[in-house]
């Protein structure tokens, strides 16, 4: 390895020690472009052609294409250079330096997802461009915990071209083909407000609220008998009622009353088509009432993701991990990298269940299985 590239640990302690808080909250929000450039300047020092994407006029948010060699087709390997915000006196640690246990790297952002970024650095600076037969892209996102802003512009660009990509989310190198789409809305019923003690003089929207959300988990029994699907668990789409608030009194008849929910959808759902058939039913039950509703996007919708069982890269992935591919219910960059035109799969060497909790970790055991498997998946598709 270049005697300027750090080590893998190293690389991960600078990577951690670089805040990159993305939140829809701005009192949370930080740009990444601090990890971005540290990152390029690494890939540089090993040979890469570096390109910035950026998010807005500010210069704080940006994606990184790192390319060595030439070509349209290659492996991606990929991930997002930020975190979640974090509640630093829940640690036992400090999240904003790396310490090494017996077991452990813990860091914030060591499994979610900074830890891939360096193995997949590391492994990328054995590799000789004069060896290469089609290229190798390190590609790292921005605002993938937020709005996955970064993601978006990447396919909407274009400015990508690969065959196979890797994200390296946290999934235990279990290798993930299919996940579940998110969807996040809010449904406002608009009432007339007037005084309590006569409900002739206003319209409660409240009351029609309750119409609503019945035929809303109607709906949600429905979408479980019309979409099964056996490979997830829960076996089924899911909409969680989330929160809810109107009127401003007890004794005012409630003239605004809202609703936020989300639906998780399988592959083969359009989230725009049942927005649709869900608007049309919440109309016809209150038609007649008085009350006006609206059904809106709180943001972009995160669409469900699928990969053929049958893919080179899914073989590929089974074969040296040893495990079987699976199906998520958590959402990832995967959709927005196969809109490309690239055979994707989700793997990575972190744990889920640490993801967003004090103390995350990367536990040491994943890291040498974790090389292992990038520099395989390197050697096929990259030097043969």
């Amino acid at each position: 390895m270049p005697a300027s590239i750090p080590d893998f640990e190293n690389m991960l302690d600078a990577l951690v020690a670089t805040p990159s808080v993305s939140s829809v909250n701005p009192a949370f929000d930080m740009g990444n472009r601090a990890v971005v450039d540290l990152i390029a300047n690494w890939v540089q020092d090993i040979g890469f052609r570096v390109e910035f994407i950026a998010l807005d006029d500010t210069g704080n948010k940006a994606n990184l294409i790192a390319s060595l060699g030439e070509g349209a087709d290659g492996l991606v390997l990929a991930g997002h250079a930020d975190t979640v915000p974090c509640d630093p006196d829940r640690w036992t640690h400090d999240p904003f330096r790396l310490t090494v246990t017996d077991d452990r790297l813990i860091g914030l952002g060591t499994t979610d997802m900074k830890g891939f970024l360096a193995l997949a650095i590391e492994a990328a600076a054995s590799v000789s461009a004069a060896r290469l037969a089609h290229p190798l892209h390190i590609v790292v996102t921005a605002d993938e915990e937020s709005t996955m802003r970064g993601a978006r512009l990447l396919a909407e660009s274009g400015a990508l071209r690969a065959r196979y990509a890797v994200i390296g989310e946290p999934t235990a190198l279990v290798p993930i083909r299919m996940h579940k789409g998110v969807s996040m809305d809010a449904l406002t019923i608009i009432g007339r407000a007037g005084h309590s003690s006569d409900p002739r003089l206003g319209v409660n929207a409240i009351d029609g609220m309750h119409v609503a959300i019945a035929e809303l988990m109607a709906f949600r029994d429905e979408l479980k008998s019309r979409y099964p699907n056996a490979a997830f668990e829960p076996p089924f789409p899911t909409m969680n009622l989330g929160h809810i608030h109107g009127g401003d009194n007890p004794n005012r008849i409630c003239g605004q009353c809202e609703l936020h929910y989300d639906l998780r959808s399988m592959p083969g759902m359009d989230a725009a088509t049942l927005r649709a058939e869900l608007t049309q039913r919440v109309r016809a039950r209150l038609n007649g009432t008085g009350l006006a509703f609206e059904i809106r996007n709180l943001d972009s919708a995160i669409p469900a993701f699928e990969s053929p069982p049958d893919g080179a890269l899914v073989r590929a992935l089974e074969a040296i991990t040893g495990n079987a591919a699976r199906a998520a219910a958590f959402g990832t960059e995967a959709p927005f990298f196969a809109r490309l035109g690239m055979e994707t799969i989700v793997c990575g060497p972190g744990d889920i269940g640490c993801a967003h909790q004090p103390d995350e970790h990367l536990a040491i055991a994943r890291i040498a299985p974790a090389r292992d498997m990038l520099n395989r998946l390197i050697r096929k598709f990259c030097l043969t």
